[in-house]
């Protein structure tokens, strides 16, 4: 009987650790999804007002490749000057903190804002110097210059949100991201009205102004984050006084912890910024090999597929980056713990988790491209069938992000950057002969190819070291995939019934298909995934509540 008794009550302890470590997870990626996706929304919905004010769509679409490629770098640039230290200082101050060690993380958080003060210094100063070696045309150069102002100071915005995500506060992180993209686009609007409007000038001035937005932005990131820490200062010191104080551990262990941590950072999370800058650096040249095409048609074509498309589809790619962000702590503190039934549990509701948002989303992009892409760039037959495409490319992109965020949770950072590698070269292997048949669609299924094959890595990687219960995800993923397909021809069917008695070409219209269709398509979707109680084992039992008010039996 006592036996009997120890085994109920460890199987219940390990129920609540579990329905624990969901729920964080669900809390955690509710928030930050809510920050990564209003401010998706904002850096998207911008484009609206922003274009009509450069000119033209021929004009428009030149304004964007230039935007486009400026941010390429300057995103390969700014994961270099953080080093991936945000990523590795919340992922160790998780861990100390799960061992009660808080002392130790707050040295560590010291220690890595020290870090980033260098690495923000002498990565601006190289982006800025540097730029005429990396250009590919004069027309570049200021508006790399104008980004490594940003460089210089979101190190400290971005280690500064790893804390507070250490602690598994989310919420920090999601306002200031928000903040911090309202002030950006506030300062880019303003900025180019007065240059295009006001003083008459041209769209590459008006680029320049609207990256040199990237630093306005990171200040008011920053000072929100000061207020959060300055509301939680008195917690965190209390945290801090009860700390065991058991493990001593020295500023230059530290920083080789940190450095140690942080490097599997930098690769992985600069995966599909480096699929984006192959694209960048053989696009022009591929396709001067097979096709007769003026160097501004390439630059319009760059535009269609690697910005307007990749602005709309980062949108959903969004949400697989929030959960990834929630994850690492949690999963890290299991690790911390020996736990290895909650990290199985942890891997399997990560990714049905990514799956029932991911992929309705996804799809429900593909279902209503045409009015989508014409809303925020006007119509164009070309740029909706690259964004159809793009969209399902976003599956296996938002893939990558929640996998390699899983395998660097469990310390599994050398098999992550080994299976990127493997996409990477698989990337290039194929790059060359995709453009050759696809024309402009070749970069987008290059890319998926190679992300496809780095997720199956992946996944099977988990399988076989932790043992998740992949039957029960594949089998809740076929049904998620089936629910989303119902959604697809709901939203699609809508769309085109629509368009054969309403003009898609124009804006206002396909603001008001846009809006039917995808309202439609949520509620199909939301309908299937609630009668099915499929939401409640995914998401926890209070999605029940929702039922119940919506009379869902």
């Amino acid at each position: 009987m006592a036996r009997e008794s120890h085994r109920s009550t460890t199987s219940q302890a390990v129920g609540n650790n579990t329905t624990d470590s969901q729920a964080s997870l669900v809390k955690g990626s509710a928030w930050i999804t809510a920050g990564s996706i209003f401010s998706r929304i904002l850096g998207a919905v911008y484009i609206m007002l922003w274009l009509p004010m450069i000119g033209d769509a021929q004009t428009g679409n030149l304004a964007n490749s230039l935007f486009g490629k400026g941010y390429n770098i300057y995103s390969i640039f700014l994961l270099i000057s953080t080093a991936g230290i945000p990523g590795a200082v919340a992922k160790q101050v998780a861990r100390y903190n799960t061992l009660n060690e808080y002392r130790v993380g707050q040295r560590l958080f010291k220690t890595g804002v020290k870090l980033m003060l260098v690495l923000g210094v002498v990565s601006a100063g190289v982006m800025y110097f540097a730029a005429p070696l990396y250009a590919q045309s004069p027309q570049e150069i200021p508006v790399y210059r104008s980004l490594s102002a940003a460089v210089l100071i979101i190190p400290f915005l971005s280690i500064f949100r790893g804390y507070f995500q250490g602690y598994a506060q989310m919420a920090p992180s999601a306002v200031s991201q928000f903040v911090e993209q309202l002030a950006r686009i506030i300062y880019l609007l303003g900025a180019t009205y007065v240059i295009m409007e006001m003083r008459h000038g041209n769209y590459m001035a008006a680029v320049v102004q609207s990256t040199f937005a990237a630093f306005i932005g990171a200040i008011f990131g920053i000072l929100t984050l000061v207020w959060f820490y300055a509301r939680e200062r008195h917690n965190f010191n209390q945290l801090i006084a009860g700390s065991n104080d058991d493990v001593r551990v020295s500023s230059r262990q530290l920083i080789i912890e940190i450095i140690q941590q942080s490097l599997p950072f930098i690769i992985l999370g600069s995966g599909i910024t480096i699929f984006q800058l192959i694209d960048q650096y053989t696009f022009y040249g591929m396709m001067h090999q097979f096709y007769v095409v003026s160097e501004k048609q390439l630059d319009i074509f760059f535009a269609i597929f690697n910005f307007n498309a990749n602005k709309l589809v980062m949108i959903v790619i969004s949400f697989a980056s929030a959960m990834a962000t929630a994850a690492i702590p949690l999963l890290s503190g299991a690790y911390a713990r020996g736990d290895k039934k909650d990290m199985a549990q942890q891997i399997a509701n990560i990714l049905q988790l990514f799956l029932i948002v991911m992929l309705p989303a996804a799809l429900g992009m593909a279902a209503v491209a045409k009015p989508l892409y014409t809303l925020f760039y006007g119509y164009d037959a070309l740029g909706t069938r690259v964004l159809i495409l793009s969209s399902y490319s976003a599956i296996f992109l938002g893939l990558f992000t929640a996998l390699a965020a899983i395998l660097q949770g469990l310390y599994q950072n050398g098999k992550a950057m080994g299976y990127l590698m493997v996409g990477i070269v698989i990337k290039f292997a194929i790059q060359y002969p995709m453009i050759a048949l696809f024309n402009v669609y070749g970069p987008t299924i290059a890319t998926t190819i190679g992300m496809l094959v780095t997720c199956w890595l992946m996944i099977d990687s988990l399988y076989r070291n932790f043992h998740f219960k992949l039957e029960q995800t594949a089998r809740r993923a076929l049904a998620l995939l089936g629910f989303s397909m119902v959604m697809f021809v709901v939203a699609f069917g809508t769309v085109e019934l629509m368009g054969l008695f309403l003009p898609l070409e124009r804006k206002i219209i396909s603001a008001i298909v846009l809006a039917v269709a995808v309202g439609l398509g949520i509620l199909v979707y939301g309908y299937l995934v609630l009668r099915t109680r499929i939401a409640d084992v995914i998401i926890g039992a209070r999605i029940g509540g929702l039922r119940e008010r919506l009379h869902i039996k």
